[in-house]
């Protein structure tokens, strides 16, 4: 029995299919790319994180206390109302320790030249935190701001530690000024400088532009924001 052929042959790709399918690998890589450059540097996630552990503790702590959050209950009470007013960051975070996992979530972790506290009673203090507080942060108000990275600056001056009033049309900018030796690694895209920012209803936005900040800053809703500075 002589073996059967088979009439069908075997069919090179025409160059227009070639193009088609570079064109399509080419697309894949163009957005697969961007995807590996932002989880290279896992810390940026990392802080994503640690200012949703800020907000989830901040709504815990309310469910506990009339719906408030330690800036709107007197100390009297269990809260840290008059400590905001000086602010002592440490003060307010600390009230809300039973509520957290560790003191290492207020540490950003781009933020290399502080060092995390070990525990929230002998050594948690303003130099072991990176995220300023919104004093008058509310969930009645879900866009104000109620923590971030403190790397930013009104008319050009970097921040200073306490309590800050600003209007809706300050100039405030994302800057490198508090965090010299490490913005590069997270505070810094190719074009700008940037930030992150936690809102009162628990949200966090990430890699916040100049733009974004000032517009962000002009949506909390009240004439003037509060925020206490470590």
């Amino acid at each position: 029995m002589k073996p059967r052929r088979s009439n069908q042959r075997n069919r090179a790709m025409t160059l227009t299919e070639v193009l088609v399918v570079i064109c399509v690998l080419a697309g894949l890589v163009v957005l697969i790319l961007p995807m590996l450059a932002r989880t290279k540097d896992g810390r940026r996630p990392a802080c994503v994180l640690n200012l949703k552990e800020i907000g989830l503790a901040c709504k815990v702590w309310a469910g506990d206390n009339g719906d408030k959050y330690p800036m709107q209950v007197s100390v009297t009470n269990g809260g840290a109302m008059e400590l905001a007013l000086t602010g002592d960051v440490a003060e307010i975070y600390r009230t809300m320790s039973n509520d957290l996992s560790w003191p290492k979530a207020f540490i950003c972790p781009a933020d290399i030249g502080r060092v995390a506290a070990t525990n929230f009673t002998t050594d948690f203090n303003n130099s072991k935190i990176s995220y300023f507080v919104g004093v008058d942060a509310t969930d009645t108000q879900p866009r104000m701001f109620l923590s971030g990275d403190d790397n930013f600056a009104v008319a050009g001056v970097p921040v200073k530690s306490g309590l800050l009033e600003l209007s809706t049309n300050s100039l405030i900018a994302w800057t490198s000024g508090r965090h010299v030796d490490s913005y590069k690694a997270h505070f810094w895209t190719p074009a700008q400088f940037v930030g992150c920012i936690g809102f009162a209803d628990g949200s966090v936005r990430w890699q916040v532009t100049q733009k974004g900040l000032q517009e962000a800053f002009q949506q909390t809703g009240v004439a003037t924001n509060r925020l206490a500075i470590p």
